[in-house]
């Protein structure tokens, strides 16, 4: 299937004519009331929006996409990028135009919302067990045989609750389910391959599901470059390698398979461990297909994934890019050395480091809900009341969540960008 068919682009150009309102966080009042296209048509200034805000920038965005597109295809391996990132179906476009193969999801109430926008092929990158959502996938995929979908198993309780839901239903069409192999102290996932070789032959004897590939999450397993935890990330790769070619091996496939990991931060351990067992064309077993599912990458930071990504500049030669910035202002200068913004946890993602200030000196040393505290030496004369203070950010999954809409400018560097889009998230 071709990329510019996984998607519905006119359901997602519909959100241009969303009406602007007071419920759309710091846009301006000059705003409410009118169809996001027909506010951002004359490119208003950024300096017409209210404080805090949260940015995302244009052509940063492009480049990333770019290059991790033009890597993964150098690389051998398949893009199906975790839309949890965003949940903008607007940026998904952006990914699937660009050659992903899939989105992948969190949460059966993610896929549903990516359905309704047309998604066509899905990675719920996690176990599904609730009957409801097992429900409405049995007529999901009844409806729609063009709806390609693959969930995760980790264990015989789930075959089981996945088979009584669809026999419930009903369900015609069966259900392709990737083996979750895990690591020691790490998340979900199937601790020891003969585990995971139980859940893959409850698979193959169910009449609801065929089993359709192998993967997990290596992040879960180290949180840095040392050279323990690459270690622990390469060991958990090559396992995971490893049972596939066990399975491939036993004839337990049908006609193709899905080798899947992959977060932000340690994809080129992936393609190094992962992409040689990619075999579209099955000459060396069933059909291969090796997926790397990061989904941090469109954004970047300048936190947490500026410093263990792989695509940084002094690791590659065409680095990913910050995309996103936040704007807060100087609302009070109650002692000497501090300064608070109108920004905080309601507003800036704080879980994998706090907000960089950029274009003063100083340092974030904690948010409240609503303000950060902005400390410099006491002789420092800079950012007085009024002042807007531009803001590096860490880990995208958890900025995105704070906004409904979020402006898109042309140029984070200009002393006053245009905002080009709004994007829409569903949170």
């Amino acid at each position: 299937m071709e990329a510019f068919a996984l998607i519905d682009s006119h359901t997602i150009g519909a959100l241009r004519t969303l009406t602007i309102g007071p419920e759309h966080k710091s846009l301006p009042p000059q705003a409410w009331g009118r169809s996001i296209e027909d506010f951002v048509a004359d490119s208003p200034p950024m300096g017409l929006f209210q404080t805090p805000l949260l940015t995302l920038d244009s052509s940063r965005i492009d480049h990333n996409i770019s290059v991790m597109a033009t890597w993964a295809t150098e690389a051998g391996v398949k893009l199906a990028p975790h839309g949890k990132t965003t949940m903008a179906p607007a940026l998904w476009k952006r990914q699937l135009n660009s050659g992903s193969w899939a989105i992948t999801l969190a949460t059966i109430w993610q896929v549903q919302l990516a359905r309704s926008f047309g998604v066509e092929r899905i990675m719920l990158a996690n176990a599904l067990v609730d009957p409801v959502g097992l429900q409405w996938l049995a007529i999901e995929l009844a409806d729609h045989p063009e709806f390609e979908f693959y969930c995760w198993a980790d264990g015989p309780g789930t075959i089981e609750a996945m088979n009584k839901a669809l026999d419930d239903a009903g369900a015609t069409r069966k259900v392709n389910v990737i083996v979750e192999l895990g690591g020691e102290h790490g998340r979900t996932g199937a601790r020891t391959t003969v585990a995971a070789r139980a859940v893959a032959d409850a698979i193959t004897a169910s009449s609801h599901l065929a089993l359709a590939g192998v993967g997990g999450y290596e992040g879960a397993l180290s949180h840095d470059r040392s050279e323990p935890g690459l270690t622990a990330v390469a060991g958990y790769l090559d396992s995971v390698a490893d049972f596939h070619r066990e399975l491939d091996s036993a004839g337990l496939y049908g006609d193709h398979a899905v080798v899947t990991a992959g977060g932000s931060a340690y994809q080129d351990l992936v393609v190094d461990r992962l992409a040689s067992l990619a075999d579209e064309d099955g000459s060396r077993g069933v059909a291969t297909s090796v997926v790397l599912r990061s989904g941090a990458y469109i954004i970047h930071d300048d936190g947490f994934y500026s410093q263990i990504s792989p695509m940084i500049p002094s690791r590659s030669e065409h680095p990913l890019e910050a995309a996103m910035h936040g704007w807060a202002r100087v609302v009070s200068r109650p002692e000497s050395g501090l300064a608070l913004l109108d920004a905080g946890k309601r507003d800036l993602p704080y879980d994998e480091g706090l907000p960089i200030p950029q274009s003063v000196e100083g340092e974030i040393t904690a948010l409240n809900d609503q303000h950060s505290f902005l400390r410099f030496p006491p002789s420092d004369s800079t950012a007085p009341i009024g002042t807007v203070v531009r803001l590096g950010l860490s880990h995208p999954c958890t900025a995105f969540d704070k906004w409904r809409l979020i402006p898109v400018i042309d140029d984070a560097g200009s002393e006053d960008p245009r905002v080009v889009d709004l994007i829409h998230t569903f949170f």
